[in-house]
């Protein structure tokens, strides 16, 4: 197992920068991969992203569980990597956190709140934004 520098004020920007970098690519150059195979008419390759992304943040967080990966690699592969992939990921995480610690009424209003919440706050900001312009 790799030792992290003990300067985590530096490193863990760093490595969180790194993975979000390599993140974003892979979500961006993946979709438009899907895109033109399957085409456009459904979004399958957000849905691919989506459910890969979960995977991998499953994966990787049992890896750290594990003490299979070094903190630092945990926060390159979870926070940058996965978290640029998709927030999906970390939505499903954070829905399986508060049902283990709180209970599955608390993870519920979690998981619905947020895509409920989160369509009005699309269709919000796309009236306030229709408005300005």
């Amino acid at each position: 197992m790799e030792t992290w520098p003990s300067n985590l004020a530096l490193v863990t920007p760093l490595a969180i920068a790194l993975g979000a970098i390599l993140g974003a690519l892979s979500r961006y150059y993946l979709i438009g991969l899907i895109s033109r195979w399957l085409g456009s008419r459904f979004p399958y390759g957000t849905l691919a992203i989506n459910l890969l992304g979960t995977f991998l943040m499953g994966w990787f967080t049992a890896l750290g569980l594990a003490h299979v990966t070094s903190p630092g690699m945990q926060t390159l592969l979870t926070t940058g990597f996965v978290g640029s992939y998709t927030t999906f990921s970390t939505y499903a995480l954070n829905t399986a956190s508060l049902a283990r610690s709180h209970g599955q009424a608390i993870a519920f209003a979690y998981w619905a709140g947020s895509a409920i919440g989160g369509g009005l706050c699309l269709a919000a900001g796309l009236i306030v934004g229709q408005k300005l312009t």
